[in-house]
Parts: C-alpha cells; sequence; structure tokens
C-alpha cells in the first residue's frame, strides 16, 4: 500500500510518500511544494502553481489512499481560511486522481506516531525518522509533518479494512 501525507499549505505545502514493506514502512519521496508570496504571482497563480505541482507527484506514485491533516483554528481566522483553501486544492486534486482520502487531527496524528497527543514537532520528527529508517530527520519541517500524517493512517491501521485483513 501507498499513502500519500500531505501538510496542507498556501505557501509551502508538504507531501511524504510512504510505502508498506513487509512488517515496516519506508518513505518513497518526501519534500514539499512552493509559491512564495514575493514573486510577482498573484494569489490565484500561487493556487494554481500548488495545485499543479500536487497533480505532478500524485502522478509520479501509484498511489493507494491520500491522507490530510484535518484543518485546525489554534492562529487567526485569516490563517484558518488560507489552509483551508489549500486543502480545497488537496482534496480537488485526489478526486480528479480518483484517490481516496483519510483526515486526521494533528493531535491524533502526533499520538499515533509518537503515542503522545501533544507530542513537540521534534519528537514527531525523530520518531518519523526511527519509523521510516531514515539516517536524519527528514526536512523541511512541512514535509517532516505529511511523512508523519502518511504514517498516521498506517499506523492507525486504516488500510487493513481496504485490503480485507480487517
Amino acid at each position: 500500500m501507498i499513502v500519500f501525507g500531505v501538510d496542507p499549505g498556501t505557501v509551502v505545502l508538504g507531501y511524504g510518500v510512504v510505502a508498506t514493506a513487509g512488517r515496516g514502512n519506508r518513505a518513497l519521496d518526501y519534500g514539499v511544494i512552493r509559491a512564495p508570496r514575493r514573486g510577482g504571482l498573484d494569489y490565484a497563480d500561487r493556487l494554481r502553481r500548488i495545485a499543479d505541482g500536487l497533480a505532478e507527484q500524485l502522478d509520479r506514485f501509484p498511489v493507494d489512499v491520500l491522507a490530510l491533516e484535518e484543518a485546525f483554528f489554534g492562529k487567526s481566522v485569516q490563517s484558518a481560511l488560507r489552509i483551508g483553501e489549500a486543502r480545497g486544492i488537496v482534496l480537488l486534486a485526489a478526486a480528479r486522481a480518483g484517490i481516496p482520502v483519510a483526515q486526521y487531527t494533528p493531535a491524533t496524528i502526533k499520538k499515533a506516531v509518537t503515542g503522545k497527543g501533544g507530542a513537540a514537532k521534534e519528537q514527531v520528527q525523530e520518531m518519523v525518522r526511527l519509523s521510516l529508517g531514515l539516517a536524519t530527520r527528514p526536512a523541511p519541517a512541512d514535509a517532516a509533518d505529511a511523512l508523519a500524517i502518511a504514517l498516521c493512517h498506517l499506523v492507525r491501521g486504516e488500510h487493513l479494512g481496504r485490503l480485507g485483513l480487517a
């Protein structure tokens, strides 16, 4: 099974691709899609750049499911709206590619990866590194978060039902 994890954003969108490998998991790829505020792009063009980059990445792998972080409202209303717009792009890209979507709260992701729903970002990155057998903590943080989201889906056993094993 291949899970494509997404940490949504309108400036930087993180992605991480994780495959089940026997009794473990391995990272196939991870990175970010950038749509910087500077550079003369208006907001709609930045969103298009993210959508195009995401579609390109989804085409690279035979993805079974896309795992996405749910919106949270810890920051400003404006920030929540922007994250919602990024999530809309991700949901549309998954629908166009025919890929089912699973969504998880930040606390659920942290708990699945570290055992603690309130784990610090560094703890999550270290557990992602250990779980995937990476030599160093994945960077940038948006990509590490996306790998954690993909791992969350696998750790929670959501894939077992789809494989007829649950």
